[in-house]
C-alpha cells in the first residue's frame, strides 16, 4: 500500500511538474503575442497616417499649384492692362517720363546731379518752346500779309487777228493800296477775266510807291503830273472836302487813303494814261520832314512859313 502511494505521490508530482512547464510555456508565450501584435497595429496605424499626411499634402500642393497659377494668370491680365495705360500716359507726356527715369535710375548719384540734369532737361524743353512759338510767329507773320485794297478801274476786250480769223482776250487795269499811303497800278491780259484780274493785282503789289500824307487824309501840297497827252492837277483841300475826281483817278485816291483833294484831269480820257499821269504826280509829292531833311532845316522853320504864306494868301482874298 505504502508502494503506490508512493507511486501516485511521485506521479502527481510529475503531473504537476509538467503542468508548471506548460504553464510558463504559455505564459511566457502570450506577451510576447502581444508584443507582435502591438507592434503590427502600430505600423498599420503609422502607414495609413503617412499615406493620409501623403495624399493631403499631395492635395494641397495641387491646390496652392492651382490657385498660384489663377493668381499669376490674373497678375498678367493686370499687368497687361497697366502697361497699354501706361503706354497712353507716355504718349501725352514722353519728356517728364524720361527725365523721371533718368533721374530715378541714377539714384545713387548725388542729389545736386539729379538737380542739374533736371534743369537742363527743363532749359532744353524752353528752348525748343520758344522755338516753336518762334516758327510759329514766323509763318503767322508770313500768313498775315497785309491787306490790300484792290481797285478795278477798267477792263477792255481785245482781239489778236490770225489766219483763221480773230483769238479775243481780256486786258484789266487794277490799283491796289493799303489805304494809308501805299499804292500801285498794274495791267494784266489773259483769255479770261479772273486771270487777267489776277495777273495786274500781282504787277500792282510789286510796283508800290509811298506817298507822304498830311494828317493821314490830304496831299501836302498841289501837284502837276503828265504823261503822254494826259495832263493831271491835284490840290490839297481841308477836312470835310470829299474826294473831287474822275473815275480812274478816284480809284488811286481810295485805295491810297486820301480823303479830301480836288483834282482835274485835261486832255485824254484813256484810263491807263489818267492812271500814269497820277501816278507821276504823287511821285513827285513831297512833305515837310522830307524837305528839311534835304536843307538842313528844322520841320517847324518850314511849318511856319507856310502858315504865313496860307494867312497872307486869306488876308489877299478878304
Amino acid at each position: 500500500m505504502s508502494e503506490d502511494k508512493n507511486e501516485l505521490n511521485q506521479a502527481s508530482k510529475k503531473n504537476d511538474s509538467s503542468n508548471e512547464k506548460k504553464l510558463d510555456v504559455t505564459d511566457g508565450a502570450k506577451p510576447k503575442k502581444l508584443e507582435t501584435e502591438i507592434n503590427n497595429e502600430i505600423k498599420d496605424t503609422l502607414s495609413v497616417e503617412s499615406k493620409k499626411s501623403a495624399s493631403d499634402n499631395n492635395n494641397k500642393d495641387s491646390k496652392l499649384l492651382d490657385g498660384e497659377k489663377r493668381l499669376s494668370q490674373s497678375d498678367h491680365e493686370k499687368t497687361k492692362s497697366n502697361q497699354k495705360n501706361t503706354q497712353v500716359k507716355n504718349e501725352n507726356e514722353v519728356e517728364q517720363n524720361l527725365s523721371t527715369k533718368n533721374t530715378s535710375n541714377k539714384g545713387g548719384k548725388t542729389l545736386t546731379g539729379t538737380s542739374n540734369k533736371t534743369k537742363k532737361a527743363n532749359n532744353l524743353e524752353n528752348k525748343q518752346n520758344d522755338t516753336k512759338f518762334n516758327n510759329s510767329e514766323l509763318n503767322n507773320k508770313v500768313n498775315e500779309q497785309p491787306e490790300y485794297i484792290e481797285k478795278l478801274v477798267s477792263i477792255n476786250r481785245v482781239a489778236k487777228v490770225v489766219k483763221g480769223g480773230r483769238r479775243f482776250s481780256f486786258a484789266a487795269l487794277v490799283v491796289v493800296g493799303d489805304g494809308n499811303g501805299m499804292v500801285g497800278h498794274g495791267k494784266g491780259k489773259a483769255k479770261e477775266v479772273p486771270e487777267a484780274i489776277k495777273k495786274a493785282t500781282d504787277e500792282a503789289k510789286t510796283r508800290m510807291i509811298r506817298v507822304p500824307l498830311r494828317q493821314g487824309r490830304t496831299l501836302h501840297h498841289d501837284i502837276k503830273g503828265r504823261f503822254d497827252s494826259g495832263k493831271v492837277y491835284l490840290r490839297s483841300a481841308p477836312s470835310g472836302t470829299g474826294v473831287i475826281a474822275g473815275g480812274p483817278m478816284r480809284a488811286v485816291f481810295e485805295a491810297l487813303g486820301i480823303q479830301d483833294i480836288v483834282a482835274k484831269s485835261v486832255g485824254t480820257s484813256n484810263p491807263h494814261n489818267m492812271v500814269r499821269a497820277t501816278f507821276e504826280a504823287l511821285k513827285v509829292a513831297s512833305s515837310p520832314k522830307i524837305i528839311a531833311a534835304r536843307r538842313g532845316l528844322k520841320i517847324n522853320e518850314i511849318t511856319k512859313r507856310r502858315k504865313v504864306s496860307q494867312g497872307g494868301v486869306e488876308g489877299a482874298k478878304n
